[in-house]
């Protein structure tokens, strides 16, 4: 019996397992998106003179209004127009839901704790990432509504404007520290974090983010003022909260990135002991966390773009900024300045 039972534990505990499902996988990102939600509601509420969430768990602040929203759209009914492609228009949402958290897959904790140990985890990620915006442009095809359409077409802008420049973004640090595995790359940036090595790649990541995940004053594919919900508009119950989660989940997803690639991973702050005696995998979420919390701050002080200023932005500004910060490390390497900085 004990034999059986230390068996499924070591399978949970097995980072094939525990990194996906566990932490900082689907069972964390639950927990993170009801906190940052709520986070991103009052920090909106204070800079706007209102109150934010308060009627479920009054004297809590309101923390546990996100969980009442997610039981009131799991109960509701769905309906399904009869002109739109019904295969398609279910499996839209949950293949999007899906590939916007796989990502995590290539998250490593530590230097000996990952669920894919390749030399190539970089790219894994990446690739993984840039998948997920596909499926916005099929659930707005399969709406067969012309304002899912209009926002299926500007998330469509969207993508070809921030897909190059965060990509260039991340190579830059792959050139930097000549290798594509996020663990050498982590282990790298023991002495000094990367986002102080290359300051101007950190930020055309972090403003690619907010475009990628829809975060203001990106927030356009579903602008409900003046498209109602954009790409989401058919949807209801359980299946538009989906589409809407995603968004954070892949928000979520690019702050654990940024942590390995800028911010030093597992790494302590440079100057700190080392060996801190903190579970690796707990730095980087917190870090995360921090990064979460800057990205959504940003609702509370930015107006929404229009589709053409984003898009001008993305191709006028981060591209050449892109292009900049992958300059920087390859005359670096070029002079013999490279490699693992201590």
């Amino acid at each position: 019996m004990m034999i059986g039972f230390d068996w499924i534990i070591d399978i949970i505990l097995s980072p094939e397992v525990f990194i996906p499902l566990v932490f900082p996988g689907l069972l964390t990102v639950t927990l993170t998106l009801l906190g940052i939600i709520w986070l991103e509601r009052k920090l909106t509420a204070k800079v706007q003179l209102r109150y934010g969430p308060l009627y479920v768990t009054r004297r809590l602040g309101g923390i546990l209004q996100l969980l009442a929203d997610g039981i009131k759209f799991l109960f509701s009914e769905q309906i399904i127009p009869r002109t739109v492609d019904k295969l398609a228009f279910l499996l839209g949402p949950l293949l999007l839901f899906t590939f916007s958290i796989l990502p995590i897959i290539g998250i490593p904790l530590s230097a000996s704790y990952a669920a894919i140990t390749s030399d190539l985890s970089l790219l894994i990620v990446v690739a993984l990432l840039v998948i997920g915006p596909i499926f916005f442009l099929m659930i707005s095809w399969a709406s067969n509504n012309k304002f899912s359409s209009i926002g299926g077409l500007r998330e469509g802008y969207l993508i070809i404007s921030y897909e190059i420049p965060i990509i260039i973004s991340i190579l830059a640090m792959a050139v930097l520290y000549h290798s594509l595995d996020l663990i050498e790359i982590a282990e790298s940036q023991s002495g000094v974090w990367g986002i102080l090595v290359n300051p101007l790649a950190a930020l055309v990541f972090l403003i690619a983010a907010l475009i990628a995940t829809g975060g203001f004053p990106y927030e356009i594919g579903e602008a409900e003022s003046e498209i109602v919900a954009g790409y989401g508009s058919e949807y209801g119950s359980i299946l538009y909260a989906t589409i809407m989660g995603a968004g954070y989940l892949r928000q979520y997803v690019m702050s654990l990135l940024f942590t390995i690639v800028f911010l030093g991973g597992w790494n302590p702050v440079p100057g700190f002991i080392p060996n801190s005696g903190i579970f690796p995998g707990v730095l980087i979420f917190l870090k995360s966390l921090l990064v979460m919390g800057l990205l959504v701050f940003f609702r509370s002080v930015y107006p929404r773009y229009r589709v053409d200023q984003a898009v001008r932005i993305g191709w006028q500004k981060l591209f050449v900024l892109s292009m900049v910060s992958i300059g920087f490390p390859i005359i670096l390497v070029t002079i013999g300045i490279g490699g693992v900085i201590p």
